[in-house]
């Protein structure tokens, strides 16, 4: 029989709005539990919500970006269900009437893309926390009720652990790059769920999905990409054993799941059977009044939407003829992606420009947590010592002592001027490079006597040599002219 893994995917994300969804309680992480809290977040008879217009034009934006249809009318909706972090004992949601559907997101699969649909995209205010770090009773800190909450759900078109990775870290960086969340899910800002089965085509057969698990608030992508091959492997031990013992595995006999994922264990563990949408008794909401998108303030959003990861990517491949892992690199941050192309239009070699970034700028933030742009080097400065390279005034080892030099000196400085107080530039006098070969090659006879008298040896000779000259110019000598100058003078010898 042949069997396909099917994962459609639930994600949170919560939008960076500076108050809730519909309060004007502030939005602040890590603030003194039940600190950031109101009547109206916490559900205190007779108090009126309000809707965060903020929250509302960030999520059509990402909704934009998905590629889906805008509702010109969307209601909000009470979702009743008890749990102790929900003060209310509802979710204000949207049922039948959400805010946009029938989407899609192109992502990188080996050296192509496949396309996940987007089913919707709707809004909802987040619960609180239930806090278990205190012997013999937990604790509930309401401080994150009522928190813009936008959920993204996709159709099951991803077949893989890895491609739900994939799926999870493209909509992170969409959600960035659009400047509606910061994404950080180590704050919570971004939680998945996704719904895992298999479909069964037996030979000859009809094919049938088996149950639906769905692993509840993952919050890293190796939790999410770990519980998802974990499911898959269960329900394929679990297909197995079902038919050896001549019962049915199937979403019909056993229904859909809620699981929970256990990182210390590598495992996940049954929670509940799944509530269907009757269960929670939606009804809308009487205190709301519905949104009406008009086409003035449709065509504001679209406006606000900026060249997104995917398109850029593909534009630096054509443009710049990046590698397809060199444009992941630098477009991951859009404010880096920004700094790249302002330094190419101050004029230097792109191909070194990408060489500094991948390596030389993508070390020297790393050393300092951050990214590329948030070192605080001007394009125009990049650029420099990017053509200071090409052109030869440096090599490319030397371009980091510059660069680490010129963090501890004037910033106003440019790169040549650190390069020459720290003795870095590079020396292409023909002249004075002739004499620091000749005194190489007079202290390494051996090297030299390789060089000339046995064919395999003459390419290590010949580095060593360069090596030497190097070593006697304090790295000031053009290595190019080096090789060229040992090679001239080698012939010579040979006669």
């Amino acid at each position: 029989m042949k069997i396909t893994p099917t994962i459609g995917m639930e994600i949170h994300v919560q939008l960076a709005t500076r108050t809730k969804m519909f309060c004007s309680t502030p939005v602040e992480f890590a603030a003194e539990p039940n600190s950031r809290t109101c009547p109206v977040c916490i559900g205190m008879p007779g108090v009126l919500p309000v809707m965060n217009r903020k929250a509302y034009e960030y999520a059509v934006m990402v909704a934009l970006a998905l590629n889906c249809r805008i509702a010109e009318f969307t209601k909000w909706d009470r979702k009743s269900y008890y749990y102790p972090d929900l003060p209310k004992n509802y979710q204000i949601s949207q049922y039948d009437q959400p805010l946009s559907y029938g989407g899609y997101l192109d992502i990188p699969v080996g050296e192509g893309t496949k396309r996940i649909g987007i089913t919707r995209a709707h809004l909802e205010e987040d619960a609180g926390k239930n806090v278990h770090d205190q012997p013999g009773y937990s604790g509930i800190d309401l401080n994150r009720a009522g928190t813009p909450l936008l959920e993204i759900v996709s159709e099951p078109d991803i077949n893989s652990a890895e491609e739900a990775g994939i799926y999870g870290r493209e909509l992170q960086r969409l959600v960035r790059y659009l400047g509606v969340s910061e994404a950080d899910m180590q704050k919570g800002h971004m939680r998945f769920e996704p719904n895992v089965s298999l479909w069964v085509e037996p030979d000859g057969d009809q094919g049938y999905f088996t149950p639906i698990f769905e692993v509840k608030n993952l919050n890293s992508f190796r939790a999410l990409e770990r519980a998802v091959a974990w499911v898959i492997d269960y329900h394929q031990a679990e297909l197995k054993r079902h038919i050896a013992e001549g019962k049915p595995y199937t979403l019909e006999a056993v229904g859909k799941q809620n699981w929970g994922w256990r990182d210390e264990a590598g495992r996940c563990e049954f929670q509940r059977g799944k509530e269907e949408a009757h269960d929670y008794r939606y009804f809308p909401d009487p205190d709301l009044v519905p949104v009406v998108m008009d086409e003035a303030w449709l065509s504001e959003l679209k406006g606000r939407v900026p060249e997104l990861p995917i398109q850029k990517r593909a534009r630096f491949m054509e443009q710049y003829g990046m590698s397809l892992p060199d444009a992941e690199r630098i477009i991951a941050d859009r404010e880096t992606a920004d700094l790249f192309e302002k330094a190419i239009e101050a004029k230097c070699d792109v191909r070194t420009l990408v060489t500094h970034f991948i390596g030389l700028w993508s070390r020297q933030a790393n050393e300092r947590g951050c990214t590329i742009a948030e070192l605080g080097v001007p394009a125009e400065r990049m650029a420099e010592l990017a053509r200071l390279q090409h052109e030869g005034d440096l090599s490319a080892s030397a371009t980091t002592d510059v660069v680490s030099a010129a963090f501890s000196l004037d910033p106003n400085r440019t790169y040549k001027d650190v390069a020459e107080e720290i003795g870095k530039l590079q020396v292409r006098d023909t002249g004075q490079t002739e004499q620091w070969v000749e005194q190489a090659m007079a202290a390494n006879e051996k090297a030299v006597q390789d060089a000339l008298g046995n064919p395999k040896k003459r390419k290590a000779a010949a580095g060593f040599l360069r090596g030497q000259v190097m070593k006697l110019s304090k790295g000031q000598a053009d290595p190019k002219l080096v090789g060229e100058l040992i090679e001239k003078r080698l012939g010579e010898l040979a006669g």
